[in-house]
């Protein structure tokens, strides 16, 4: 969940958004390896004439520093592309959640159950309860079981938008006359917090999501009382 002054990423509420953490972690090592050799190198070459005359022709350093990026970029482009193909991946899907993009908010529809949708607008703060967040708490929250499969189909009625929760992996456009597709899994249960990041107007800081995680049971009791 999101914390305030927090200059990481957030904590993650699905297994992908866990592996993106992993593999962001695992490509900051190399970049930190990479950084520390070259300069290394940079202030070397400033201090020892030796040095410079070793690297002034040379078939072995150039063959090394060929070779060395290319083995690089293999240990990063492997996770990534397993990723790629994690994040696409969309397996038996419990429910299927339909999210429409509006100037400026978010309308909700379980595509599976009869009559059950609503509108998602961002909370005035008069109306804010004493634990809930300024600019980023709604009047209507998306209700969502954890560890269910959940397939989301997302579209626009307007302009441009993208419905994205950071701590779900989840970042996806929402295109006029174009539904796209994506799935989450959220493993624990809690509040979601994400926000409209596509700029689509006036009011586009103003465009909250919040899902709400609850028990597969307590999800049916707010189908039945919906």
């Amino acid at each position: 969940m999101a914390n305030w002054s927090n200059i990481s990423l957030q904590d993650s509420m699905s297994p992908l958004m866990e592996q993106l953490i992993f593999f962001h972690d695992h490509t900051l090592v190399i970049l930190i390896v990479i950084t520390v050799i070259v300069g290394y190198i940079m202030v070397t070459l400033f201090f020892n004439n030796l040095v410079n005359r070793l690297l002034l022709e040379g078939q072995l350093i150039e063959f090394v520093w060929t070779l060395l990026p290319a083995m690089t970029l293999i240990f990063i482009a492997l996770p990534s592309l397993r990723l790629l193909y994690l994040l696409d991946e969309v397996n038996n899907p419990l429910l299927t959640l339909k999210i429409i993009g509006h100037q400026w908010y978010w309308s909700y529809e379980y595509s599976d159950f009869m009559d059950i949708e609503f509108d998602s607008y961002m909370k005035p703060t008069i109306d804010l309860q004493l634990d809930e967040f300024r600019l980023i708490e709604t009047d209507n929250r998306v209700i969502l079981p954890f560890n269910s499969q959940v397939r989301l189909m997302i579209s626009s009625s307007d302009v441009l938008h993208s419905w994205a929760m950071p701590s779900l992996g989840v970042k996806v456009d929402a295109v006029p006359g174009r539904l796209n597709q994506s799935a989450i899994l959220i493993n624990r249960p809690g509040l979601i917090y994400g926000q409209c990041s596509e700029i689509c107007g006036a009011n586009h800081s103003f465009m909250p999501i919040v899902i709400e995680s609850i028990e597969t049971k307590l999800f049916l009791k707010w189908l039945e009382n919906y």
